[in-house]
């Protein structure tokens, strides 16, 4: 059986960024403050060697800023190694970048180092969102980008945000909707998590910004899972990653350390309620790979049906090979 795909992160951190976006402090996101030059890509590529990492299911990631609106000298120092190693065996390259750095100059250019997938920062496809949370870009930048890197033979992933300064529940899933028409091959949905030194820190603080529940935020981002399957979408990403450095300076906001876990326990809970018909006990077998969600995170699906007057049981059935839940 194959390895899973992985990515060898290089940060890049906020150099690339023509505007500084209410919710951005790029440095307690990814934890670095450190400027990488081509020696940095040679010994990160070169630990991945040493480390026996299965190259032709890899890219080279370069994350944290705007990629293709660095200085192009600079770009091109980070892209001329990573290619070598391209060249040597690894999948490819990949970068994430602001919708309105990409035109049809920049991506054949892109193609020649090696890059295969860039993904692309929408956060949100309504306008007004977009200028109250100072991105610079609009809807259709993400809109025209996207079909430009798919013409161009590219994967693309785009990042949605949920909860961002003006937007509402019913504006993220029309985000989704709108993402999903533009046939991504993966998304990224980040709740918005308010972080000390940001312009939307400084909102939340006056009392002028609010965003949802944890719970609200949850029950969203389970029908945006299940939005996404249906259009054949991977959600490579869903909530920001565990990290000291975002728990030590949000101020609020949509934070769980494991946030996609509870995300997957309502998709199971509400599947195991339409299966439902009144009764106060039911068992449900699933696949072994499945029952954690079914569970929910810390068994919270078995204390809310509890909490309801039903008993439910879940065990797993091995042979079980077609569907993911069945009631007995």
């Amino acid at each position: 059986m194959p390895n899973k795909h992985a990515n060898l992160s290089i940060f890049v951190p906020h150099i690339g960024c023509p505007h500084k976006c209410t919710f951005c402090n790029q440095n307690t996101i990814t934890g670095q403050t450190f400027i990488p030059h081509a020696k940095d890509v040679v010994e990160t590529c070169e630990k991945a060697l040493s480390d026996g990492v299965d190259i032709s299911n890899t890219e080279i990631a370069f994350f944290g800023g705007s990629f293709t609106a660095i200085p192009r000298s600079y770009m091109l120092e980070l892209l001329e190694p990573a290619k070598r190693y391209v060249d040597m065996g690894f999948r490819g390259i990949r970068l994430s970048t602001r919708p309105d750095a990409i035109d049809e100059e920049i991506l054949p250019i892109l193609g020649s180092y090696g890059v295969t997938t860039i993904e692309l920062g929408a956060q949100s496809m309504f306008d007004d969102v977009l200028e109250l949370n100072e991105r610079g870009h609009t809807a259709k930048d993400v809109e025209n980008a996207s079909h430009l890197i798919k013409q161009h033979g590219f994967t693309l992933e785009l990042q949605m945000m949920l909860g961002l300064y003006g937007s509402t529940v019913e504006k993220d899933y029309e985000t989704a909707l709108r993402i999903a028409d533009l046939e991504p091959s993966e998304v990224r949905i980040y709740p918005t998590v308010v972080l000390k030194d940001t312009k939307l820190g400084e909102l939340y603080t006056e009392g002028k910004y609010r965003t949802y529940e944890l719970s609200e935020a949850v029950e969203l981002s389970a029908k945006l899972l299940d939005l996404f399957e249906q259009r054949n979408i991977t959600v490579i990403k869903l909530g920001l990653h565990s990290s000291t450095d975002v728990e030590s300076s949000m101020l609020g906001g949509i934070y769980h350390p494991a946030f996609r876990e509870l995300c997957e326990g309502v998709r199971a809970r509400n599947t195991m309620e339409k299966l439902m018909n009144g009764g106060v006990s039911y068992t449900f077998t699933v696949r072994p790979d499945y029952l954690s969600k079914a569970l929910g995170h810390k068994k919270s699906n078995i204390e809310y049906f509890r909490s309801k007057g039903i008993e439910v049981t879940i065990k797993p059935k091995p042979s079980q090979t077609e569907n993911i839940l069945i009631k007995e």
